[in-house]
């Protein structure tokens, strides 16, 4: 049922997570970094093979807090006046009137995003940068709360564009959800012998509540030693051997800001090198561009970050 009293912060990402554990079965790790995308106000990018849950996981997380959802089949024909609207003229009164597009909600899926062609791709790049749109000449800001969640298909399928590198960077987290154990396919199973457990899914949280999470973690505590020690680890990739393209400073941005999550999440008041480490590869693996070659003989951007947490001192 939907609360009618305010949550903590902390209750908050506790009530979600216990909501979406309810439908997606042994994603703990999955849910604990989209929470903490929604909490530090960046958005996700879930690629992974068909059937693996990621748009189940979107309206999952859709269900549970009670704003507004909207969902775009990204596909090659879809134009982005479909995504932001489109001025329409009234017969009546001989005018051009606004029809606001998806992108005017609190929460987005973007499905099968890399399906689109990257004129189509690059409109939603200022409502995730700037939470606003502009069109024909005119900006219009978004609502405070907004969170997109796209799904892209691993690129080498066929019929994907892949993402430029200045969409990836705007991307706060980019993880898979990956196949879960046997037992844990089994408890699926059970679950929707009937009917889907999504459908059972109710608001367990509000719009303020994920609002006064969100200034929660902006308040959790980081030392300037791990300050320097996010930046050191950013800094690496760009001189890291087969990397054409290393991180920005957004993604230093980004690894504070998603570890603050973290922290709160586990009733911290300031963050810890551990949080750090474990934000870091969802944060920085998906900017990274590998040189073609170095990716033929074996390099990938995981293998980069790791290697990069291996060689930077870690702050006492």
């Amino acid at each position: 049922m939907t609360t009618n009293h305010s949550l903590s912060p902390r209750e908050t990402y506790q009530a979600i997570a216990a909501n979406i554990e309810k439908v997606m079965k042994g994603q703990a790790t999955a849910t604990r970094r989209l929470l903490a995308a929604v909490a530090s106000g960046g958005h996700v990018l879930l690629e992974d093979f068909p059937g693996t849950g990621k748009t189940t996981l979107a309206k999952t997380l859709a269900r549970s807090i009670n704003v507004q959802f909207k969902r775009v089949q990204f596909t090659p024909d879809l134009l982005p006046s479909d995504i932001v609207g489109v001025p329409v003229f009234d017969q009546r009164d001989r005018q051009f009137h606004f029809h606001e597009g998806p992108v005017f909600t609190n929460i987005l899926l973007a499905d099968e995003i890399n399906r689109a062609s990257p004129r189509t791709q690059s409109a939603l790049l200022e409502a995730m940068a700037e939470g606003q749109v502009s069109v024909e000449g005119e900006r219009r800001p978004l609502a405070e709360l907004f969170f997109v969640i796209a799904t892209q298909n691993p690129v080498e399928f066929r019929g994907t564009y892949p993402l430029p590198e200045a969409q990836m960077d705007r991307f706060a987290m980019q993880f898979e959800l990956g196949y879960v154990a046997a037992e844990q396919e089994v408890a699926i199973l059970t679950d929707q012998m009937h009917n889907h457990p999504l459908h059972l899914i109710e608001p367990c949280a509000s719009e303020q509540d994920l609002l006064r999470l969100r200034r929660a973690v902006t308040e959790v505590r980081i030392s300037e030693e791990l300050k320097r020690y996010i930046v050191d680890v950013v800094a690496a990739t760009r001189g890291a051997s087969g990397v054409q393209l290393g991180a920005s400073p957004r993604a230093s941005l980004a690894v504070m800001k998603t570890a603050q999550a973290m922290a709160l999440f586990d009733g911290s008041g300031f963050v810890t090198p551990e949080h750090v480490q474990e934000v870091v590869t969802p944060v920085i693996a998906h900017r990274l561009v590998i040189d073609p070659q170095a990716k033929f003989s074996g390099l990938t951007a995981r293998g980069v970050v790791q290697e990069v947490l291996r060689r930077i001192p870690v702050p006492a």
